[in-house]
């Protein structure tokens, strides 16, 4: 059985219970680098996930009548690893063990309520930016590549300088900061983050 758990943003206090059951009770981990460091005392199987998806499906194919446990970032289905093997695998051969995203995480950080809010990401993927300006409230998971500055740039060519963006730097981590900035003002580069973005403060 395919098992797919979210980590949440960073760290293991904001795991959910099944999702710690779930790696306990695995024969076969697999995960980013820092996820797998978190688990020093598994015994499985492991396979270490970065950008080699192909072989992270075959590792799982020649696995399926075992425990396999993938860790995932945030929540599996955000913009996450969980959509690809649902895709590959079938929803009636994979269960979904949801997680915190670091968008939810940061709207709970900065006090940002979700309702009504247009949810997106630049992570290894072309954003629509005249959709994004077209949207009152933004939440987005970043890359290196897309990240806040790059984000700003565009949103002023749009005429949406006026705008607030809200970073969450380091979501979770001993070194996490939140940031609220004008649209119009974001000119840093910021490490691991999330951004909202809003009419106004």
């Amino acid at each position: 059985m395919l098992t797919v758990v979210g980590m949440g943003p960073s760290g293991l206090h904001l795991m959910t219970p099944a999702a710690r059951e779930a790696i306990d009770h695995a024969d076969a981990l697999a995960g980013g680098a820092r996820h797998l460091q978190q688990f020093p005392a598994f015994g499985g199987e492991s396979f270490t996930l970065g950008a080699n998806i192909p072989e992270l499906l075959g590792w799982i194919a020649a696995r399926q009548e075992r425990r396999v446990v993938v860790m995932a970032s945030g929540d599996p289905l955000f913009y996450g690893i969980g959509t690809r093997l649902v895709a590959h695998f079938g929803a009636e051969h994979v269960r979904i063990i949801p997680g915190i995203s670091a968008v939810q995480y940061l709207c709970a950080q900065a006090g940002i309520d979700m309702n009504e809010m247009w949810l997106t990401s630049s992570h290894g993927r072309r954003v629509c930016f005249d959709e994004l300006a077209r949207h009152h409230k933004v939440a987005m998971v970043t890359d290196g590549l897309c990240g806040p500055r790059e984000i700003a740039a565009q949103l002023i060519a749009r005429g949406k300088g006026y705008r607030w963006m809200v970073i969450g730097e380091n979501l979770a981590m001993e070194n996490e900061a939140i940031h609220w900035l004008p649209v119009s003002e974001v000119h840093n580069e910021y490490a691991m983050n999330a951004v909202v973005i809003l009419d106004e403060r």
